[in-house]
């Protein structure tokens, strides 16, 4: 196991299921926080000098407070089942969000130099997109990405991979700035699984862990070097510091969902990658090949 491979429930305390800010070792930036709530339970946060989104997970409703201001969000019944509402929180305040029936919420935040207004952002509003073909394809949630939340810092997503298929592919990275090419970005990953076709992967569990599996890559450059693979199931934390990262595998199976937090030190919040060049040639035969047709999630099953 790698310093950057978090497993379900060893980054948590009594409070949040999964708890990753700037300030760990080797973190600067990003920060994920994940809770089960039962009905009626909440938690609290001061948002200090970070930015933070309430997105629900599973479990369906939730209320969120921000100063006087309140909020519903109708939320779904897991995150294989579509995009979902979700709230903006600025830097220097406080929330309370709040399960109406149960579920589990994460909270993505960044560290933010500017406050942007608080916002919900209806499920209808995120956009869903279609990305690659055959083998390659996946769905992207494009939540919270430049162009679509406006905020100081956070970029955030969500992706689906069909069971076989690979995502965060070809092989790419985010850890220069340079003008127009590439921006400097540390990445999160909170991983998901479900058989495929239904069951999600966390309600299928042996010994403690889901059993649905999938795996996670990340590699450096000569003057960076990283070197993992990780075997990744439902609840697990995948940072990534640096480097070429993917493919994201789906074996045959499993259906692979990831929310992905990104943020970093430049003035530019754009998320802009430079593909490995050993693998970027992959990139251009997406044309010729169908998008996978159990895409998009959900469907009439």
């Amino acid at each position: 196991m790698s310093d950057w491979f978090r497993p379900a429930g060893s980054s948590g305390d009594a409070d949040f299921d999964v708890r990753i800010a700037p300030g760990d070792p080797g973190w600067s930036h990003t920060g994920l926080y994940a809770v089960t709530l039962a009905a009626g339970e909440s938690r609290t946060i001061d948002t200090g000098d970070c930015e933070w989104i309430v997105l629900p997970l599973s479990g369906g409703s939730a209320v969120v407070e921000v100063g006087e201001r309140v909020f519903f969000l109708t939320g779904r019944d897991h995150v294989f089942a579509g995009p979902t509402d979700l709230v903006y929180v600025p830097r220097d305040s406080r929330f309370t969000v709040t399960s109406t029936d149960g579920g589990r919420i994460a909270l993505p935040f960044a560290k933010a130099g500017r406050a942007f207004p608080v916002c919900r952002v209806d499920s209808a509003a995120v956009s869903v997109e279609l990305r690659g073909s055959g083998s390659s394809s996946r769905q992207v949630h494009n939540f919270g990405t430049p162009g679509v939340l406006e905020a100081d810092s956070i970029i955030a997503c969500e992706v689906i991979t069909p069971a076989g298929n690979w995502s965060s592919y070809p092989p790419h990275k985010h850890d220069e700035d340079r003008d127009g090419v590439e921006t400097a970005l540390e990445e999160i990953y909170y991983v998901e699984v479900q058989c495929e076709g239904g069951d999600t992967g966390s309600e299928r569990r042996g010994e403690g862990r889901a059993s649905g599996v999938a795996y996670l890559r990340n590699y450096g450059t000569e003057t960076a070097p990283i070197d993992t693979l990780e075997e990744v199931r439902s609840g697990d934390v995948v940072l990534i510091p640096h480097g070429w990262h993917g493919p994201a595998m789906a074996p045959p199976g499993y259906d692979l969902y990831y929310l992905n937090v990104m943020a970093g030190p430049g003035a530019n919040r754009a998320w802009l990658i430079c593909d490995d060049p050993s693998h970027a040639w992959v990139r251009g035969t997406w044309a010729d090949q169908p998008v996978d047709p159990r895409l998009p999630f959900p469907q009439a099953r």
